[in-house]
């Protein structure tokens, strides 16, 4: 039961830090409620599970390449900019209440997903921290408990993503329309400033 909890820890502290999935579902949480924000979560969570078979599967070594890495740092980049630009620009109060009806739950999935699937960080904390965990437990376990451990951290990833949903959605209620679209902006400018850090990033590694 120990190693469980521990395996649960494990995917809450993947999901908590701030960055940009817990950006991009507070936004759309506060502008367009609970599931919005949750299959943001959803969607990111999709990605970590792909790039857990990945590591599972040994496939993702070849991210150790300096071009790969520069690649998916500059895909990163233009991923979170371009999302954050979108963001501020549907911040304004004439677009908050009518985009809220019109775009569907499908839409913030996907984004999610582009997001996480794009996010070099992701790729580094699977093929770094999880590629430990799994080369430890397979010495000690056998397959079907490995995705059983491996299940659970997913399933601390999904908690966090609930409660984030919950929280940011419950905003709504409390705050009126120039603070909803101020933390609408923040939020936009909060994934920029992720994007011009993995631009960073790929400038280093070029240059490396």
């Amino acid at each position: 039961m120990n190693t469980l909890f521990s395996y649960l820890l494990l995917g809450l502290s993947l999901a908590a830090p701030i960055g940009p999935i817990n950006s991009a579902q507070l936004d759309r949480g506060i502008k367009y409620g609970f599931f919005h924000s949750w299959f943001i979560g959803l969607g990111a969570m999709t990605a970590d599970a792909f790039y857990m078979i990945l590591v599972y599967l040994g496939v993702v070594h070849f991210l150790d390449t300096p071009f790969m890495q520069t690649f998916l740092w500059s895909f990163g980049s233009f991923v979170l900019v371009y999302t954050g630009v979108e963001t501020i620009i549907n911040s304004g109060p004439s677009v908050t209440g009518s985009i809220r009806k019109k775009e569907p739950v499908y839409r913030s999935f996907l984004a999610g997903f582009l997001l996480s699937i794009s996010n070099p960080l992701t790729i580094l904390f699977w093929l770094g921290i999880y590629g430990s965990v799994l080369a430890k437990t397979a010495t000690t376990y056998d397959v079907g408990q490995l995705w059983l451990y491996s299940s659970v951290i997913l399933i601390g990833v999904m908690l966090w993503d609930f409660t984030m949903a919950f929280i940011s959605s419950s905003f709504r209620k409390f705050l009126n329309m120039k603070m909803l679209n101020l933390i609408s902006k923040l939020s936009g400018l909060s994934l920029i400033g992720f994007g011009f850090y993995f631009g960073y990033q790929a400038i280093l590694v070029l240059m490396g």
